[in-house]
């Protein structure tokens, strides 16, 4: 093999190989972008399911958005019956015909824009606010699709109207969290409604019972003063009675006028969350753990266990200095009204002892779990 030969297949070699090595490069860019959009979708997945959504047009409520959005769907369609959805070349001749080939360019352009707007028209459709980057991605390679198929006659989707689309998809994604935001905010006004309307019949159900039992003991008085027989130190007895029952009264309305005083509850499910996540609450219940038991009804599969209930007078600074000093162990940071903790009891408990002037009723580290343990222990192999 002589030299110009063997210099002709190094050559052929170097550029083959310069031409592989230029694919590689461009593929391994390619992969570079795509990891990095699975990772952005993936960081805005996990942000979604602990409550964090970024707005890109930030509007005042859903009703903004509806508006919003109505006016741009109408600009769409504008620009759809005005031409300017999907161009093409205005040169282009049909066996010599201008007319019969402006005919076939503005046929496959209709032909062009259905297709690009049944992938648009499904990405609205389906949307969910975590998915509109992986939305927008499809768009963008409809776009790419329709150049490639109108490359011989220059069709294309209008920038215009592609960027209007992209508006709308992203209009569309903040809609539907500013919605699920509105929602999750009525739902919790509810629930305190509902809180507030139990507590207010606690009220009423014990003051019902106290001048019922005010009335008895009035009574007995009476007739004992009425016969003149009444020892003296069953008259005082009486009495006393009655000034301990007007006591109670006071305090129940003391209670009930002060919106701020309750009990702060300190609960845990360990077959629902684990064994590292408390929930803090307030309850303006007479009886705390009539609220315990609600939350524990229907919502999680085992009952919640109860590790402490602390009686204040401004049960709601309490709570919020409890939520404050473990703020940074939220379970879900955007939400404030989930008042879950990933802390253990024990360390709830530390926490307290740092508040001080508060009257703890009762305080247990360990969880009973009853419930949790007996079908653990049901579900284990004999």
């Amino acid at each position: 093999m002589d030299a110009m030969r063997i210099a002709a297949m190094t050559e052929a070699l170097r550029a083959e190989h310069a031409g592989l090595q230029s694919a590689l490069d461009a593929a391994t860019q390619r992969l570079r972008e795509t990891e990095h959009r699975i990772v952005r979708t993936e960081e805005t997945v996990l942000l979604q399911e602990v409550g964090i959504y970024e707005y890109r047009h930030p509007l005042s409520d859903a009703i903004a958005y509806k508006d919003q959005l109505a006016q741009v769907k109408a600009r769409i369609k504008d620009m759809a019956r005005e031409g300017q959805a999907v161009v093409g070349a205005t040169n282009w001749q049909v066996n010599g015909s201008a007319a019969e080939g402006r005919k076939m360019v503005r046929d496959f352009s209709k032909l062009m824009l259905r297709a690009y707007n049944a992938e648009a028209d499904n990405c609205v459709r389906t949307m969910r606010p975590y998915k509109l980057q992986s939305a927008i991605d499809r768009l963008e390679k409809a776009v790419e699709m329709i150049v490639k198929l109108g490359r011989t006659m220059n069709i294309h989707v209008h920038p215009d109207y592609h960027r209007t689309r992209i508006y709308e998809l992203e209009l569309t994604a903040d809609y539907l969290a500013k919605q699920e935001q509105e929602k999750e905010l009525i739902r919790a006004q509810r629930e305190q409604q509902r809180e507030e309307e139990a507590a207010r019949r606690d009220f009423e159900r014990e003051k019902a019972r106290l001048r019922k039992e005010e009335a008895h003991y009035r009574s007995a008085l009476a007739k004992l003063l009425q016969n003149g027989t009444a020892s003296a130190e069953s008259v005082e007895e009486l009495k006393a009675k009655l000034e301990e029952i007007g006591a109670a009264v006071a305090h129940v309305e003391t209670r009930e006028a002060n919106t701020r005083a309750g009990y702060v509850y300190v609960i845990s499910n360990i077959g629902a969350f684990g064994d590292n996540v408390v929930k803090i609450g307030m309850t303006r219940r007479l009886e705390p753990e009539d609220r315990v038991r609600e939350l524990g009804d229907a919502s999680v599969p085992f009952r919640f266990d109860t590790h402490a209930l602390i009686f204040s007078e401004d049960a709601v600074g309490l709570e919020s200095r409890l939520h404050a000093e473990l703020n940074d162990r939220r379970l879900n940071k955007v939400n404030l009204r989930r008042e879950f903790f990933r802390a253990t009891p024990a360390e709830v408990r530390d926490v307290l002892r740092k508040i001080a002037g508060q009257h703890l009723l009762e305080y247990r580290d360990t969880a009973e779990a009853l419930e949790w343990r007996q079908s653990a222990a049901v579900t284990e192999p004999a």
